[in-house]
């Protein structure tokens, strides 16, 4: 949640107060706002990210031979610098969508934000935090797909399946733990990619710096409520789509 205009003053007391305030000023379409530009790119950040993974474990498996829980993270993090690529430009965009406020509002939708960002500052503008982006999803995304994989491994029959039921609860736990390593740097990137260009001279590092300063540990785990009531069927939904996909292309295959 970043903190508008010299006075420091917070637009939200929480996540009930920050719904309410939102509901109240835009109605149920303000609670999507910004989600124009993550929608897009959904489908080829986990077609990319799976494929990244998979690339991953290509590379630390030695004579086809099992993998370490630490081999599976390392190809998690492997996939994480695949996402950046594309995940950096709609998350800022994101964003600036989500942190506007008032009728006047500076850009009109993702486009729009887009073409006003590439004109103030070419590329280098729409990827803004792009090292940031980066800090959350290489480690983030080594803990997503370990996490999997280990509960997957731990709950599969004595054939090696895996029930609808323990693909949930494996895929829902790897979004939880994906985001209790990625929150924190999520926060800080938010922060950056959503502020004026100049407000932060060195980058992430006077965000962490003042937010610390100003807020204190706890801030970088604020917004954690919403975001892991999210992340369990959101990523549940994810996995289980992803093993229904593959046994049925094995099977057509």
């Amino acid at each position: 949640m970043p903190i508008p205009g010299p006075n420091g003053v917070l637009l939200y007391n929480g996540t009930i107060d920050c719904a309410r305030k939102t509901i109240a000023k835009e109605g149920i379409r303000g609670l999507y706002k910004g989600m124009g530009a993550p929608l897009c790119g959904v489908a080829p950040i986990f077609a990319i990210s799976f494929y990244g993974f998979g690339l991953g474990k290509q590379l630390v498996q030695r004579n086809n031979e099992e993998l370490t829980s630490f081999q599976l993270f390392y190809a998690g993090a492997f996939s994480g610098i695949f996402t950046t690529i594309i995940m950096a430009p709609g998350e800022r965009i994101k964003c600036l969508l989500q942190t506007q406020q008032g009728i006047k509002s500076k850009y009109s939708g993702p486009i729009d934000c887009m073409k006003q960002l590439y004109k103030e500052g070419g590329i280098k503008s729409i990827y803004k935090g792009t090292c940031a982006t980066l800090l959350r999803d290489v480690p983030a995304s080594g803990m997503y797909f370990m996490t999997y994989e280990c509960l997957k491994k731990w709950m599969s029959s004595e054939e090696g399946k895996l029930g609808i039921l323990q693909t949930i609860m494996a895929g829902g736990f790897a979004g939880i733990t994906n985001w209790i390593v990625g929150m924190p740097p999520d926060v800080l990137k938010s922060r950056l990619q959503s502020a004026p260009d100049g407000t932060f001279k060195n980058g992430i590092r006077d965000v962490f710096i003042i937010l610390m300063k100003e807020e204190g540990p706890k801030a970088l785990y604020k917004g954690c409520v919403p975001v892991m009531l999210r992340a369990f069927p959101a990523n549940a939904a994810c996995f289980l789509g992803f093993e229904i996909a593959m046994n049925f292309l094995n099977w057509v295959l």
